[in-house]
């Protein structure tokens, strides 16, 4: 794997836990190699190598940080894609001590390990699963009680407990396809063309670009679709200055659902400062799979609010710009803005 020197020094610099298990940096005045957010003291970049794994390293002659411990990195991401697999494959609850021992972890080192991975801890991870095996049920069985036992809940108490927050809007609504929800929509003019702005009474459900109320129907057959008007105005404000200057961070309300994968990738999305990408690896790896490349790019390409979550921050492997549900020139046009900002100014 080709590795940029310059981009790795940079993680290296800034001791970002991202780039953890992506390279190794060697230091030729100690003899040790570290990961990129090693806590020690930086070197001289001149004192430094590139490798892309602890293993080229060590054929080198360099010997691991006791301090950062670079050879962890790899164990640990194993760990949490075995509990990952465990959780998604599990008929009853499996607790936090129970999954950290299946895994060799003790359970407080693998909570902070597993939420560090996935954005999520272990429970919210289950109950997430939990929650996307209603939305799945409630389109197949007769009876949301029904549903709600399927999913696994003990029952109906502990789902309305957590899990109907989760959906966005109650069982039944979604079972009927958005039945009783109210969305206000607006279509907004922007520099890059009109935008569809949809929102619930808890935040926005919908931004895309070359859409209308006709599609918002289409996705929300059963919902109570109204113009936004005053009610939506300013929120909608708020989005278009995020297409304009998409390098300022703007902590808008969501109403979104996805797979607790998807919501993974979603969340790592955001988590990418304006002006840089990620590769669908990466984001795969931030969301607690590094195998599930291609599942990452379908959960970017499921993103229901674009530009909140800046899905156009994500890119292939080699540096190409790969898809983008409203076209190459607009997610050019976005990361051109928050590489420049003031460019719209």
């Amino acid at each position: 794997m080709s590795i940029d020197p310059d981009s790795a020094w940079n993680a290296f610099a800034a001791r970002d836990r991202f780039h953890d298990g992506r390279f190794v940096v060697a230091v030729t005045t100690t003899g040790i190699y570290c990961k990129p957010s090693c806590p020690a003291r930086h070197p001289k970049r001149e004192n430094t190598r590139v490798y892309s794994t602890p293993a080229e390293a060590r054929a080198a002659g360099f010997r691991a940080c006791l301090r950062c411990t670079p050879d962890t990195i790899g164990r640990d991401r194993t760990a949490v894609a075995e509990a990952i697999a465990l959780l998604d494959t599990a008929e009853e609850a499996i607790g936090l001590d129970a999954l950290a021992a299946r895994v060799g972890y003790a359970p407080h080192h693998f909570h902070r390990l597993f939420k560090r991975a996935t954005g999520v801890t272990p429970a919210a991870y289950a109950r997430g699963l939990k929650a996307g095996r209603v939305g799945e049920a409630l389109q197949q069985e007769d009876s949301v009680t029904e549903a709600i036992y399927e999913a696994g809940y003990s029952a109906p108490s502990r789902f309305y407990e957590g899990g109907a927050k989760r959906l966005g809007m109650s069982p039944s609504a979604w079972r009927q396809g958005g039945a009783g929800v109210t969305i206000r929509w607006i279509v907004a003019d922007t520099s890059l063309g009109q935008m569809l702005v949809a929102a619930t009474d808890k935040g926005l459900c919908r931004v895309s670009f070359d859409e209308d109320a006709i599609s918002l129907a289409r996705r929300f057959p059963q919902a109570n679709i109204q113009p936004g008007g005053s009610a939506l105005a300013n929120l909608a404000a708020q989005v278009v200055a995020s297409v304009e200057s998409p390098e300022r961070h703007q902590d808008l309300p969501l109403d979104v659902r996805g797979t607790a994968f998807q919501e993974a990738i979603w969340q790592a999305l955001r988590q990418i400062p304006p002006g840089e990408t990620r590769s669908y690896t990466e984001l795969a790896a931030a969301a607690g799979n590094a195998n599930a490349v291609r599942a990452a790019g379908t959960a970017c390409g499921a993103n229901p609010v674009s530009i909140v979550i800046p899905c156009h921050r994500a890119q292939r492997s080699d540096g190409s710009m790969g898809g983008y549900a409203y076209g190459i020139d607009r997610k050019l046009a976005l990361l051109e803005r928050e590489a420049q900002p003031g460019l719209q100014e």
